[in-house]
């Protein structure tokens, strides 16, 4: 696990306006994406000042069984503020060669996924996607394989970075979430 603090100044200089209580997105956060489900463009600014679990996926993994977890994760601490977003990756051995729409339904019909889930996104490489070149950069750490795990506390500006191998309800993942929920 490693965590990166930035300076919120420096972080939001980069920022764009957005309609959201405090008026500014975390450039972090400044990224339209298509959600898995149905297609529809979103804002991720949208999840600004919760907690966010960023996680890449694949459906034919040892660690598939993890969707499990991560669901029960976002059922626990939903209220209190924490969000899980799955970004499918067919990055690593091949293992998500799905379209999104099979994604979704293996997703919501094999363990139940209601977290919100993204297209299908490119999360290593020299050219990543932005918001996983950004966490990587954030995090000092880069995905070696599926079910990777960032975490982004509610000001947008600190990741901690956590394994592929940590399953979500590992006392580190949870009490890392449930300090990060506490913070305010």
């Amino acid at each position: 696990m490693k965590v990166l603090a930035l300076i919120a100044g420096a972080v939001l200089a980069g920022s764009t306006p957005h309609a959201q209580a405090g008026g500014q997105c975390p450039a972090l956060l400044d990224h339209r994406l298509e959600r898995l489900q149905d297609g529809e463009v979103t804002q991720m600014c949208g999840f600004a000042s919760k907690v966010i679990l960023v996680v890449n996926t694949a459906s034919f993994c040892g660690f598939t069984g993890q969707y499990e977890g991560l669901e029960k994760l976002y059922s626990k601490y939903r209220q209190q503020g924490l969000v899980v977003v799955g970004f499918p990756s067919n990055d690593f051995g091949q293992q998500e060669p799905g379209s999104n729409v099979e994604i979704a339904e293996f997703c919501r019909l094999t363990y139940g996924v209601r977290f919100p889930m993204f297209a299908k996104a490119k999360v290593r490489g020299a050219e990543p996607d932005s918001l996983f070149g950004m966490l990587a950069e954030l995090s000092g750490e880069r995905p070696r394989w599926n079910f990777h795990k960032y975490l982004i506390d509610r000001s947008g500006t600190r990741v901690t970075s956590f394994p592929s191998e940590l399953r979500p309800d590992s006392r580190e993942l949870v009490a890392a979430i449930e300090r990060r929920l506490a913070e305010r």
